[in-house]
């Protein structure tokens, strides 16, 4: 069997291609710095769907309008890929917007947030203890906290 399917080769020629095809060949001054993060084949070569990422670009009015002038240019994109890559048939391209890199830089500043109140929780309890500790009877103590 082989280690990958025809449809994930071609899903990742595709993005290498549309990802130069957008950087050097769309001239619109409307699009933004756009990263093609992956394409997906259907298994009849008719369709890919291809993720894209805006840097910096979280405003949905502004992603929408990035998405609209990618799709204008699909025909354009479609042919300049044919002449790139040999296929029969080049699939049609539907462009969407990928919101794993957003979620992830979400999803990483909620946990260093909450690393750093552990941090000041632990500080907090720990001040607590040797507070404690110190309150003691003023029995002389061996190293190990124990009264001698």
């Amino acid at each position: 069997m082989r280690e990958f399917k025809r449809t994930d080769r071609v899903a990742d020629q595709l993005q290498q291609e549309l990802a130069v095809l957008i950087q050097r060949e769309i001239k619109d001054p409307r699009l933004g710095m756009v990263t093609v993060s992956s394409a997906k084949v259907s298994r009849d070569l008719g369709y890919a769907d291809v993720y894209v990422t805006l840097l910096g670009e979280n405003d949905p009015a502004r992603i929408k309008e990035n998405l609209a002038v990618l799709k204008r240019a699909s025909g354009f994109l479609r042919s300049q890929v044919a002449r790139r890559i040999q296929l029969r048939h080049v699939p049609e391209l539907r462009f969407h917007y990928d919101e794993s890199v957003v979620r992830g830089h979400e999803l990483s500043a909620l946990i260093d947030e909450a690393v750093a109140s552990d941090k000041r929780q632990e500080g907090a309890d720990e001040a607590s203890d040797a507070d404690v500790s110190s309150q003691r009877d003023g029995e002389p103590q061996r190293g190990d906290g124990e009264p001698r």
